[in-house]
This record gives structure tokens, sequence and C-alpha cells, in this order.
């Protein structure tokens, strides 16, 4: 009987969970004028698919360091009319040229033309609108157009990524973005307005298509007209699964964010974390975390090329991963077999959360990998390309630009879509929802989850949520990692005596744009991390 009521209030709960509309339609973005772009949209008739459309664009000219249509990432949609979930998968594709990671024994996969993957973001976009939205192309591209056109003004954060990366950058990305404060972007203006002409074919066949594949050509480059015309954004089911009273909704393969967040949770079903003392409980989400993240690096990888094992989620085998732990003293990550994965943040990668008076949500986390990706302008196109083909394990067994050690499962293959920590999430409580993501590496996990458990447990406002300094563990090195702030003196000698290594980072990480809906009233808050420069609009 309980299986039956367990499995009818998953099915009834997805149409349930708005029954209520939002009093106003929102975007929270990682830069102003992009969750203007986005409201602009909600204003001229438009739904949250339309403004997600127009923010990522915009965000893609105003953080050239952060995303943009030279990179990809996934879009989580509900619609409300179809009470549906998906995940819209606009991840790059290893190029042919690369094979199985030969050319990266000699080559960067870190700057220069020859580290991109194929971009996935222009067919995300077009599909967004073509298949949900209810602008025109025109109407969702002309902000972004526009920014590009008439130039913005270096922002104290952007200022900083140029010092960090500039001096990777070719001729044509010196030209554009160190010519002064003010940033101009005329070639990726015609770019993008081919591109509200005629979507992703021009950009996949057509002209962009020509144009972009004879500079790589010129310059060394890998993608191919052959690359290009064969990328296809995919939707994926979304992962799912619930956890004491709330459902989780999280972003999918080549995303390993949603089954990270399912396996930490399912260790901890059975646990009352909000009834621990402080210390309890951060060394008991930090030994769950060490082991769902040696488990990624161990198993995970694009869907379409590896198997993920059948019992990675089995509720049985994530209680004996439970009942490792033991609550007076950490398990040395030695002990637990599996791969390394010393990553350090990123300040790339960016994030934005929509939804509109219907209660339909998107919730997108875009990016070009390190920051201004491979530091390679197309000169034609005025394109900016990522460096993502450094998120595969280009040398199984070595690390990547943040020291990510991964195994074979990530390895490079033609076509392949490399594994990602991006990880939009929804969250449904029984009266109120979430609507949650951040850039920052593979600490994007666990600061979605940091969140999550904060909005679950109901101790602070909404903004301690996302602005609360953090803490990480990702199996190897075997370190806590921490904000200044994340733990008391208390908690730091607690973790101390059960055997924990602590490391206070130097700086603070993450930029997470989130809200929150309160379904009785339809109110909703919108929270812009402050350690970014982001901000929450609201139509009238």
């Amino acid at each position: 009987m309980k299986r039956w009521l367990l499995l009818f209030l998953c099915l009834i709960l997805p149409s349930a969970v708005f029954a209520a509309q939002p009093q106003h339609g929102m975007v929270v973005a990682a830069q102003p004028q992009a969750a203007a772009a986005g409201i602009a949209m909600l204003e001229k008739g438009g739904n949250a698919f339309d403004a997600a459309a127009a923010t990522a664009l915009a965000l893609g000219v105003l953080e050239p360091g952060s995303s943009g249509i030279g990179g990809g990432g996934f879009f989580l949609l509900y619609i409300a009319r179809e009470h549906r979930y998906v995940m819209i998968d606009a991840r790059e594709t290893s190029p042919q040229l690369a094979g199985h990671g030969e050319v990266y024994q000699v080559a960067s996969s870190i700057d220069g033309p020859q580290s991109a993957g194929v971009p996935g973001l222009a067919a995300g976009i077009d599909h967004l609108v073509s298949r949900y939205g209810v602008l025109t192309r025109p109407q969702i591209t002309a902000p972004a157009i526009r920014l590009a056109r008439q130039g913005f003004a270096v922002s104290p954060r952007l200022k900083h990524m140029l010092d960090w990366r500039s001096r990777v950058f070719n001729d044509a990305a010196r030209r554009i973005y160190l010519s002064g404060s003010t940033i101009r972007q005329p070639a990726l203006a015609d770019t993008l307005a081919r591109f509200a002409e005629n979507g992703a074919e021009d950009f996949y066949r057509g002209e962009t298509a020509g144009r972009l594949v004879a500079d790589m050509k010129r310059d060394g480059g890998l993608i191919r007209e052959s690359d290009l015309a064969g990328y296809r954004a995919v939707e994926r089911q979304p992962v799912v699964f619930d956890y004491q009273g709330f459902h989780i909704v999280s972003a999918a393969l080549p995303s390993s964010g949603g089954l990270t967040l399912a396996h930490i949770f399912g260790q901890l079903n059975d646990d009352d974390l909000k009834a621990l003392a402080e210390t309890d409980r951060v060394h008991l989400l930090v030994e769950a975390m060490k082991r769902a993240y040696r488990d990624r690096n161990a198993h995970l990888g694009d869907r379409d090329f590896v198997r993920i094992p059948a019992d990675y989620l089995d509720a049985k085998r994530l209680k004996k991963l439970r009942d490792s732990i033991r609550m007076d003293r950490a398990t040395p990550s030695a002990k637990l077999k599996g791969l390394a994965e010393p990553i350090g943040a990123s300040v790339d990668t960016t994030h934005f959360s929509v939804i509109d008076r219907e209660g339909n949500m998107v919730s997108a986390t875009l990016s070009i990998n390190y920051g201004f990706g491979s530091g390679y302008v197309s000169p034609s196109t005025g394109i900016l390309l990522n460096d993502e083909m450094d998120d595969f394990a280009t040398r199984p067994g070595k690390p990547n630009a943040y020291g990510l050690v991964q195994g074979e499962s990530n390895a490079v293959e033609p076509g392949k879509r490399m594994l990602s920590s991006m990880t939009p999430t929804f969250i449904i409580g029984p009266k109120r929802s979430f609507v949650v993501g951040t850039p920052g590496g593979s600490r994007i996990i666990s600061m979605v989850l940091l969140a999550s458990l904060g909005f679950m447990l109901d101790e602070k406002p909404p903004a301690d949520w996302v602005n609360a300094p953090r803490f990480h563990h990702q199996f190897l090195p075997d370190v806590v990692q921490y904000e200044a702030g994340a733990f008391s003196d208390v908690v730091i000698a607690g973790l101390k005596q059960r055997g924990h290594q602590l490391k206070l980072l130097n700086r603070r990480y993450g930029n997470m744009q989130a809200m929150m809906l309160e379904r009785s009233s339809g109110i909703t808050v919108g929270i812009a991390d402050h350690r970014g420069e982001g901000a929450a609009r609201s139509s009238r």
C-alpha cells in the first residue's frame, strides 16, 4: 500500500506544485543588463523560455569570460501547461579531428583554437525558442545585438578576469577586450544578427559556419564543417528523486550534477540533519561528499558513449556507503578506492534563473570552461571559443586545468560530450519551491547541495542560503576546503579532532543566482549572490 501511495504522490506532484501562479515574472542573473533583457521579453508578452533565451544571449556579450555562443550549457525547464520537466542539453562535443585525444599529447587543451569543442549554445537557444517560446528570434536576440554594437563598460569582475587570462588572447581577442574601458563587439553583433534571421541553420550550416571553419583551418583549430553540421541540441530527462518530503529535479548526464546530488542525498536519506549538532552535520556532509565525488569520477561520462553501473544509485548500495561513515572519525580518502579529484575554483561559467506568471521556470547554467575559454576569437565572426576539451580526460590519469584527474569513462572520443559539473536544479517542497544554480567548477555540486539544505531545513533567511560561506570536499586531495566564516572555532576544533584536514581558501568562490516561490501567496523572492555583480528583476 505504501509503495502505491508513494508512486501516486510522485505522479501527481509535478502537476500540483504550481497550483498558485507567481504574482510577477522574475529573472535573476549575473549581470543586471542581462536580467533586464529577460524581463523585457516578459513585458513584450513572452514567456520564461523567451526570457531565458534573451538572458543567455545577453550574458554571452556582457560576460565574455564566462559564457557565450562559442560555448554551451544546460537549460532545465518546467513547462507549466504540460506539468513537465525537461533538460535541453547544449553541451559541446568533441571534433572528429580530436580523435581519441592523441592531439593533446602535443597540443594544449586549455589555450588556443585546438582546445575548443563544437559549440552548442546557439543550437540550444534556437531549440528553446522554437519549441517552447512565443516570441521571434529577432525579438529575443535584439538586446544582445544592441549590447554588442553599442558596447558596455568593463566591470571590476571582468577587469580581474582580463588581467588573469589576457596573456593567452589571440590578436582578435586583444583588439576587442583590451581596447579600453568599453567593450564593443561589431563582428559578434553581425553574427547574432544572422542568428536572429536564420537561427541554428546559419550557425551550423550557413555563412557563420563557413566563416568559423575558415578561421579554424587558418589558425590551427580542429572544428570542421561536418562537426558543425552534425551538432544537435538534445532533450533529456532530468534526474528526479525525493528526499524527506522534497522533490528534486536536476541536470542529467553529461552533467554529473544531478546524479551526484542524488548520490549524496541518497546516503543521507535516513539522517535527521536538522537535529544534529553543527560539527556532526558538517562531518556527515563532508563524508557523504567524499564518497559521491569518488564515484563521480570513476564512473560518469556521456551516457551516449559509456555505460553507467546499474546500481549506481541503488538504495542498498548508498546505505552501505552511509554505514561506512563513522561519526567519530573521518575516513581517509586513501581507504576509499577511486580516482583523484583535486580541483581549484572556477570563476568562469554563469547561471541564471527565470519564472513567469504562468509558472514556467528555467534554471540555466552556461559555460565556456576556463576564464575566456580558449582565449581565441574567430576574427570573421567575433565568436570567443570555449576550451571545453579540457573537461575531458584528455590524458586519463593526469590532471586537467583544474587539477581534475579523471578516468576512461570521460576520455576523448569524436562526437562525445565532455562530463560537466553544471547543476541547474529545482527543489519542490510542500509549501514553496527553489530554483538554483551557480558557476564554480566541481564545487558547483556542493554549493547547490548546501543552498538546497538551507532551503529544506528552513533555519535562515533565503539570502543566507545563497550568501552563506561554503565548504567542500571532493575526495582528493583529502582536504575540507572552506571560505572564511564557514565554520566557528568550535566546529574547526571538532573537525580536526576527528581527523579532517582543513584548508581555508584565500578567496570566495561561486556566483549563485536563485529564486524562491511561496506557492500560497505567489510571492517570488530573487537572490543574487553578493560575491558577484548580479541582480534580480521583476516584470510589471
